[in-house]
């Protein structure tokens, strides 16, 4: 976890950021990218995973931890 600093109207304070990490996969399911992200919680990072990849499927990882799996968008 990260601590982020923060103000908001005059006030000052940090607050706890988990980071992790978004992979893109390939029609074989091989890695095809990898990006580190920054969110609140899991339902955050998942959110941020599907805007980043618009729709390609990836997984998302938190360390060790899988966090989701996310498959491809048929809109």
């Amino acid at each position: 976890m990260k601590v982020a600093a923060f103000a908001v109207d005059g006030f000052e304070g940090f607050e706890r950021v988990a980071s992790y990490r978004l992979y893109g996969l390939d029609g074989v399911r091989k890695v095809a990218s990898a990006e580190w992200i920054d969110a609140d919680d899991d339902r955050a990072a998942i959110e941020v995973a599907r805007e980043r990849l618009d729709g390609r499927p990836c997984e998302l990882w938190q360390g060790p931890r899988l966090v989701a799996r996310i498959e491809r968008s048929h809109e």
